[in-house]
């Protein structure tokens, strides 16, 4: 009989989330409750060591071996700015310390004796990026990203100062068959606790996993009952969107294990080591599709080293956008009435949600939700005491907390300051048409980012969605929400809602924002670049939308070049189209790609952005890391009356 392996002690990370001068946040995953020294080596300073007390180490249990580990630590003394600061976690047991070089060697650049990172002294350079999905059949940005800062490893001052993940860092309703059989082999390894089912044919975590239906088939699982069909179109319909996406919910996640599960193999190479992935018994036609997926999600898994090691090295903030739960989460007031009202949704959403705070949320911000991680410790440890069970009403308290919970959008301060928005949760609802779409922020919100903005003489706004998008595109939408079909084409966009977009436009043109803005966002698996400036003010503010998208996700080659053509021939500068769009009082200024054909603004390739900020808070340099081995800029329109105050990049930091 052959003998189990013992786990190794960390499975997944560090990763480096919100770190300062004064304070450091880490989080990782082990397969234990661990006690762990926290060594610091600034360059040309003495070490420190710190050992990890409670205060400094908080452990969440999420299986029999799984356990979520969040260090944070605040400094008597501050750390330096603007130099390597190499680092290490000293794992102890009967036998003594193991550091990171013995326990996870592939978190190590070449030649270095540990991971690294710097404490930037403004935002200078920002990384980001969204839409990172396995079994897309292309490059790794994350991994690409990686090669990129190795080249740089001794050169601080050309870091970024952070790795901006801007939505769908997971796909949880959008998984590959070979993808849920390692979950599934990954829950039953580390033990992921386990969860009554309502609503739905299989009672529990456990009969889903040996159903039939579980791989491929998951809209069965739902009743055969006319309540249910609007539900099942929602969560598994596998509708083919015929603009933007293939929604591919036929394995959609369901339970809090598989979503734990899913952040481990996205993060990690470690997890893939502890489980085989043997094809399930399948029909001919999904038995081709597994072996397709496989090939893909095999060549995703040989880039997880260099994805894990540019976590180890950049800190790094995050935010969700609707694959981190579902697709069109939230997306009009009809989807959200099905979606919560039913058992099997809901939880389905909130299972999500609640790996959301504690693999995501929980490093961005850990202050502001302290306490919903620990209303999570305890349902974790209740399951604990019930066999490895969660115990329902339990959950569903904590679920129905989260879904309401209004805070998951933070702020970091700095020079410029960022403002990362929560786009899903706090919309406005249209009442009137509720098979409309929402309105990405609701006006309290937007009031509450207006705020955030008075007098300041800069901003970096993280938005998942742009707030600028193709005009083209969004007609398109527009046209689909009309005709009471906005689930087709995820017909969610700032100017989709009418007083959103109202109240976004007016924010940028109230008089005490004469500052400089510059929008980063995601979504929409192309990249492009526009400098904005408000008609008829002879002073500011000046704005700038930025967008990366996707870090391995891309728009359909061909229907994405139509779509540039004809924007561009549609929404030309004296085109009488311009009129009948919300953006009538700004002037647009497109940047061109330098690497694109003659006249295209829009890039497809997955990768992720990068721009430099001048002492101003302009951008002065925008890129692209192509995850395909190269750099495409994205320099100033020549028609832009901005272009002598946003200031091109010198060399300091290129």
């Amino acid at each position: 009989m052959s003998v189990t392996p013992p786990l190794p002690d960390v499975l997944a990370g560090p990763l480096l989330r919100r770190l300062t001068p004064e304070r450091l946040v880490m989080w990782l995953v082990a397969s234990r409750p661990l006690e762990l020294a926290l060594m610091l080596h600034p360059e040309g300073q003495p070490p420190r060591r710190l050992t990890l007390s409670d205060e400094r180490l908080k452990r969440i249990a999420v299986g029999e071996h799984a356990w979520l580990h969040l260090i944070d630590v605040t400094l008597a003394t501050p750390l330096p700015t603007g130099i390597l600061i190499a680092y290490d976690l000293k794992v102890r047991d009967d036998t003594g310390e193991r550091g990171i070089a013995e326990w996870a060697p592939h978190l190590l650049h070449e030649e270095a004796s540990y991971p690294s990172f710097v404490l930037a002294e403004r935002h200078h350079r920002l990384l980001h990026g969204s839409c990172r999905k396995p079994h897309h059949d292309g490059p790794d940005g994350l991994a690409h990203a990686d090669t990129w800062l190795a080249e740089r490893h001794r050169r601080p001052q050309e870091w970024p100062a952070w790795l901006l993940l801007t939505g769908d860092q997971v796909y949880a309703d959008d998984v590959a068959g070979p993808m849920l059989v390692a979950i599934h082999a990954l829950v039953a390894r580390l033990g992921l606790f386990d969860e009554a089912l309502s609503g739905a044919t299989v009672p529990d975590s456990q009969a889903l996993y040996r159903d039939a239906a579980t791989y491929y088939r998951r809209e069965a699982l739902l009743p055969d009952t006319e309540s249910n069909s609007a539900l099942r179109e929602r969560f598994f319909g596998g509708v083919r969107k015929p603009i933007f996406t293939t929604a591919n919910a036929h394995n959609h996640l369901i339970t809090f294990a598989e979503v734990i599960a899913m952040y481990l193999l996205a993060w990690s190479p470690v997890p893939w080591r502890l489980i085989e992935t043997a094809p399930p018994p399948l029909d001919d036609e999904w038995q081709q599709r597994f072996q397709t997926e496989q090939a893909i999600i095999g060549r995703f898994v040989e880039g997880l080293p260099a994805c894990a090691r540019l976590l180890a090295h950049l800190p790094t903030l995050m935010i969700f956008d609707d694959h981190d739960v579902t697709d069109d989460w939230n997306l009009t007031a009809d989807w959200e009435q099905v979606a919560y009202g039913h058992p099997f949704s809901r939880r389905i959403i909130g299972n999500a949600l609640l790996a959301y705070l504690l693999c995501q949320g929980w490093g961005n911000d850990p202050d502001r939700l302290a306490e919903l991680t620990a209303h999570s410790a305890t349902l974790m440890e209740q399951a604990q005491q019930n066999a490895g069970w969660l115990p329902a009403e339990e959950q569903d308290a904590l679920l129905q907390r989260l879904l309401r919970f209004q805070g998951w959008e933070y702020r970091i301060p700095g020079a410029p300051p960022l403002l990362v928005l929560d786009t899903r949760t706090r919309r406005w609802r249209s009442e009137r048409h509720p098979t409309r779409p929402s309105g990405l922020m609701d006006w309290e919100a937007l009031i509450e980012l207006q705020e955030g903005m008075l007098d300041a003489p800069s901003a970096i706004i993280v938005s998942p969605a742009p707030m600028f998008g193709v005009k083209l595109i969004e007609a398109v939408q527009r046209l689909f929400a009309l005709a009471g079909k906005p689930l087709l084409v995820d017909a969610e966009n700032w100017m989709a809602h009418r007083g959103a977009a109202s109240v976004m436009l007016n924010i940028f043109r109230h008089s005490r924002t004469p500052g400089n803005y510059v929008i980063l966002s995601g979504d929409v698996h192309y990249s492009f670049a526009y400098d904005i400036e408000l008609r008829h003010r002879q002073s500011g503010p000046r704005l700038w939308q930025i967008t990366s998208s996707g870090i391995k996700n891309a728009f359909p080659v061909t229907l994405l070049d139509w779509f540039d053509r004809l924007n561009r021939w549609l929404y030309a500068p004296r085109s009488p189209l311009n009129w009948f769009t919300k953006r009538r009082r700004l002037a647009i200024h497109p940047r061109d790609p330098d690497l694109a054909k003659a006249g295209e603004r829009l890039w497809n390739g997955c990768g992720l952005g990068l721009v430099d900020f001048d002492n101003e808070g302009c951008p002065s340099n925008i890129r692209h890391l192509d995850a395909r081995g190269f750099e495409v800029g994205f320099p100033p329109a020549r028609d832009a009356k901005s272009r002598s105050v946003c200031r091109r990049a010198d060399d300091r930091l290129a």
